[in-house]
């Protein structure tokens, strides 16, 4: 997953699918990493300024808000994701995707003109440095079966049954 070369002010939050840590700096959000990845080290910016807090609150509302039921979009977040310009174009497809609703590998290849890099754009989609709010959850096998997540499977279970894509999670 790629790690993000600026300081960040981090923060830990407690979710329904266990603690969520982020990460934002003063561009915006860089970074969210769920307790699987607590072996994660970020490079922690100990004195941020007011434009890294900011985006941090705005965050952390906006992470309540949708774990409560009470958000369905992030479109109001700044994003500040480290990439390559080809994961770039596919997080920004992911940003897209409606809460609710799911898609195949192949349709993120397809929406940003590269039908024959579905085994790309699910490398990508695994390395999505700010999952939740850039919904890599929301892919799924061409088959219909969950496929990997950063957060374990339970987690993306919860979050597409949260969103009403799929029927009760096993939690």
């Amino acid at each position: 997953m790629p790690k993000s070369t600026t300081p960040l002010y981090v923060q830990t939050i407690e979710t329904p699918i266990g603690p969520i840590r982020i990460g934002t700096h003063a561009a915006g959000i860089a970074r969210v990493l769920f307790a699987k990845q607590e072996d994660e080290v970020l490079l922690e910016d100990t004195t941020p300024g007011e434009a890294a807090r900011a985006h941090m609150k705005r965050t952390v509302a906006a992470l309540e808000d949708y774990f409560a039921g009470r958000r369905k979009t992030f479109d109001d977040i700044t994003l500040a994701p480290e990439g390559t310009a080809f994961q770039l174009s596919v997080w920004t497809a992911l940003t897209k995707l409606k809460f609710g609703e799911t898609c195949a590998y192949r349709d993120i290849a397809t929406e940003i003109g590269n039908p024959k890099a579905v085994r790309a754009v699910g490398l990508a989609n695994g390395q999505n440095p700010i999952p939740v709010i850039v919904p890599c959850h929301r892919v799924i096998g061409a088959n219909g079966k969950l496929t990997g997540f950063g957060g374990g499977l339970p987690a993306k279970q919860w979050l597409l049954a949260h969103e009403g894509a799929i029927d009760a999670p096993l939690l």
